[in-house]
């Protein structure tokens, strides 16, 4: 027999076990759930009596749905007790996301998927609350009004908000887990998942979710923090737990398997003299490169320490080209920054999103990494990454002279005078600043010099003074622009609407929701069909001015429309809604939500001569 064939085997084994044992992790994850159960159901004793407290305050999301100035669909909905539970159906009053169901990722302006980020992280977005009293957990209610079935983790903190004084060290322990589920009802329910015990007290809950499978926004009303003040003594009943269960903590607890020692993993130690390496020194290296690839980060540290050939090969360069380190927020620090520094020379593309909150990186870190990293970077993505400041953006600037696509979404603690730098990287393709407090010098020049963006978000800025100067920039300088997010930018009108679409005449997306200046009178929808024959997506979300002469001049002009939103307008009947349907054959995503003219029988009618098209209609109980 050839030799080829054994050494084949032998890695053919040992990538056989690698996916096994991601493959039992779900499994291994749903017995210990209900182990956790036995113990969070362990009864508190009379002295040490339950207490039960409402959200206080929302100090942290990564979006919503509302305005920055208003409560309307915003998170802050979910400090305090209910507003709406248990009534059932969209209401303004509660907690909203921005984006539901896979629409999001199927629209021009959707980013490719970073490889190698464990199918175990599926968290979407987040919201983190603070309580008035820090207990142990006994058990989380959420209050779900609306499509529920988006919550799929819990998490609690040791850090104290409220504390005067830093701590010296900051936990997140996860409460509970689960992957996404479809909820086939959307009716309000009060979700109440089996949490597990913790060994210290938090007032400080996060809540991560995923709206994947969503048919619609998940409206959430409150959350109910359940616990005791003193630490619970677990009942005996809980030690029955499954031997399968305690090898595999022991083993990821002895070996630091979790991103917990992520730098110990990757230190430069010595490894101990041992056997040779059998057939994998006689396997091409690019072959054993090609399989790693198929491993997470923590599989590539855990492989790294098993012999000197397999650390060489973990320690690569070129198994970090793509390095996505946001399933590992919790745990990353300036510490697992530096032992990646070595590894990470040729990264290009990098996400360092909700990353680095609560001190766990510093600004200096974060600068050490990027001056060792960054050449090469041609894509960055920094969203809701708290702990960035002006040094931070000029380091950016200066160290990352090939970045293409800079992310900064919901950076609302970014000082104005940071964004400034962005204008140093001509070279940028997409620019994200949802929620950001940009201001319009500094849009201005950054729309100047970055001529070559295709890709723009500028969704809820509300320190942008007159967006009409920002669209006339846009449609001066950016003739390469596909998408373009204007989500809630209440003073554009038709004016720069004009400068839009008479300048940017590649656009395939863009969002114009919540804008009420913008009227149909004065012929901007009309121009914006006229002139815009590639739109692939339009939100005209909440503008109660859209007419049938504005449908019907889309379905003239954007044959290759596929998503349209006119939430909320009350002059559209059900024919002008029909031409645009025989017209748009791609159309999948229509809105008819509060739509006046458009009932429910209106939508059955139309679902059944258009059943491939998902037609959305909101209802308030």
């Amino acid at each position: 027999m050839s030799p080829v064939f054994p050494m084949l085997t032998v890695l053919t084994m040992f990538y056989y076990i690698c996916l096994r044992r991601r493959a039992r992790t779900a499994t291994r994850g749903e017995m210990m759930n209900s182990h956790r159960a036995i113990e969070s159901n362990s009864r508190a004793s009379p002295l040490n009596a339950e207490v039960v407290q409402y959200a206080k305050e929302v100090v942290d999301f990564s979006s919503h749905y509302g305005s920055e100035n208003s409560m309307s669909y915003t998170m802050w909905n979910l400090a305090g007790v209910p507003n709406v539970f248990p009534s059932s159906g969209d209401f303004t009053q509660t907690a909203v996301f921005r984006t539901y169901g896979t629409w999001w990722d199927q629209c021009p302006s959707a980013s490719l998927p970073f490889k190698r980020t464990p199918p175990n992280f599926q968290s979407q977005d987040y919201v983190e609350l603070t309580f008035e009293q820090q207990v142990y957990p006994t058990a989380v209610y959420v209050l779900e009004t609306y499509h529920p079935g988006a919550v799929i983790r819990i998490l609690a903190c040791s850090a104290n908000p409220y504390s005067p004084n830093p701590p010296a060290e900051v936990r997140w322990e996860i409460l509970w887990s689960e992957r996404p589920t479809k909820v086939n009802a959307s009716q309000a329910r009060q979700f109440k998942p089996c949490i597990k015990q913790i060994n210290f007290p938090t007032n400080l809950i996060r809540l991560e979710v995923n709206s994947s499978l969503l048919d619609y926004y998940t409206e959430l009303d409150a959350v109910v923090l359940h616990g005791v003040k003193d630490k619970p003594v677990l009942s005996l009943k809980t030690s029955i737990i499954d031997m399968n269960d305690i090898e595999d903590d022991a083993y990821e607890e002895k070996d630091g398997c979790g991103m917990d020692n992520l730098n110990k993993k990757f230190s430069s130690a010595v490894l101990r003299e041992g056997p040779n390496n059998g057939y994998f020194d006689k396997l091409p290296y690019e072959l054993i490169q090609l399989i790693l690839n198929h491993l997470t980060l923590p599989d590539l540290c855990r492989l790294a320490q098993t012999c000197k050939l397999l650390s060489q090969h973990c320690c690569d360069p070129l198994q970090y080209i793509q390095l996505n380190l946001q399933p590992y927020w919790a745990k990353l620090n300036d510490s697992s920054l530096e032992f990646l520094q070595a590894r990470c020379t040729l990264v290009q593309w990098l996400n360092l999103s909700w990353t680095g909150n609560r001190g766990f990186i510093s600004v200096t870190g974060f600068s050490r990494f990027l001056k060792v990293c960054g050449s090469e970077l041609v894509r960055l993505e920094l969203s809701c990454s708290h702990f960035l400041n002006e040094t931070c953006l000029e380091v950016i600037s200066e160290m990352c002279p090939n970045l293409q696509a800079l992310n900064l979404s919901s950076c609302d603690k970014l000082p104005p005078q940071a964004f400034n730098h962005i204008a140093k990287l001509c070279s940028l393709k997409r620019l994200v600043l949802y929620r950001t407090k940009v201001e319009q010098t500094a849009l201005l020049s950054i729309l100047n010099f970055c001529s070559e963006l295709q890709h723009l978000s500028l969704g809820s800025c509300v320190m942008i003074e007159d967006y009409d100067v920002i669209a006339s920039m846009i449609g001066a300088k950016c003739k390469k622009l596909r998408t373009l997010d204007l989500w809630r930018c209440k003073n554009i009108t038709e004016s720069g609407i004009a400068e839009l679409a008479s300048g940017c005449p590649l656009l395939e997306e863009l969002d114009l929701g919540w804008c009420p200046a913008l009227q149909s009178s004065a012929g901007c929808f009309t121009r914006l069909a006229r002139q815009l024959p590639n739109l692939q997506k339009l939100f005209l979300t909440a503008n109660r001015s859209v007419c049938d002469t504005d449908i019907e001049e889309l379905a003239c002009n954007c044959t290759r429309l596929q998503q349209l939103d006119i939430l909320g307008t009350r002059m559209v009947s059900p024919a002008s809604l029909r031409k645009l349907l025989e017209s748009c054959k791609d159309l999948s995503l229509l809105d008819v939500s509060f739509c006046s003219q458009i009932d429910n029988r209106a939508v059955l009618e139309l679902n059944a001569s258009f059943p491939k098209v998902f037609i959305k209609k909101s209802f308030t109980q």
